[in-house]
């Protein structure tokens, strides 16, 4: 190469290194966390269950929750106890929680009534929980769907008293001048598969009738007691994601 392409060259990497830069982004620098596994949550979690009490949680009328700590660090729904909520309020958050379902009558329960619980966000968003292992129901209300409004991508569902796993992204609705100014979404991951990909909540999760949204704003997350065959859950925690 003579000395004039030479220069040519090395004059237009500049350039391209130049014009590089100024799409170039150095702040904010992200904070640096540390992750692990599933079986330890990252640094900047907020633990809601390492399974010793339920000192994050309360149950109807703001009462202790009646479900039972069990020796294995999980705890275990007593059905007709109520329901149990986080004591903090959330937006939009990243949730990691691990349930397994019950293993006992399952001949006498079918259906819905086998080890259905949910886990609600803001008090009006759920994801359904329930024995889905070889065990039909109608599919917008099986394990993992967005209820009665996205069915699962896939059945990833374990056979009952097996752990199985959720990764929840749960991006809070925004409202304004009492209005629904940005829809929420979802995106859940089932035992590591993507079952949700980042889907429109349509309004609170009823069970009755069409879905529509009421304003309101940070609210608890809430783990439902439901009949009938009781389920556990271990190991959960959040990352505040506004």
């Amino acid at each position: 190469m003579n000395s004039k392409l030479f220069y040519l060259f090395v004059l237009s990497i500049s350039f391209v290194h130049s014009q590089s830069k100024l799409t170039e982004i150095w702040e904010p620098v992200p904070e640096k966390i540390e992750a692990y596994d599933f079986l330890k949550a990252p640094s900047d979690a907020i633990i809601l269950f390492d399974g010793t009490d339920f000192s994050n949680w309360v149950t109807w009328g703001n009462k202790e929750p009646q479900w039972i700590i069990n020796n294995d660090s999980s705890m275990t729904v007593v059905n007709g106890k109520g329901s149990i909520q986080t004591k903090e309020s959330f937006g939009s958050v990243q949730l990691h929680i691990e349930w397994k379902t019950g293993t006992k009558d399952l001949e006498k329960h079918l259906n819905q009534s086998r080890s259905n619980s949910g886990i609600f966000f803001q008090n009006n968003y759920e994801i359904q929980i329930l024995d889905s292992y070889n065990n039909p129901t109608y599919v917008n209300g099986q394990a993992g769907s967005v209820y009665k409004q996205h069915i699962p991508l896939k059945n990833t569902s374990k056979k009952p008293g097996d752990w199985q796993s959720y990764d929840i992204i749960f991006t809070a609705p925004i409202f304004k001048n009492e209005k629904l100014e940005k829809p929420g979404y979802f995106t859940v991951f089932h035992n590591g598969v993507l079952i949700q990909n980042h889907v429109e909540i349509k309004g609170t999760t009823t069970n009755v009738g069409e879905p529509k949204y009421s304003t309101h704003g940070n609210a608890p997350i809430m783990l439902q007691d439901h009949c009938c065959v009781p389920l556990s859950f271990r190991n959960i925690w959040l990352r505040k994601l506004d």
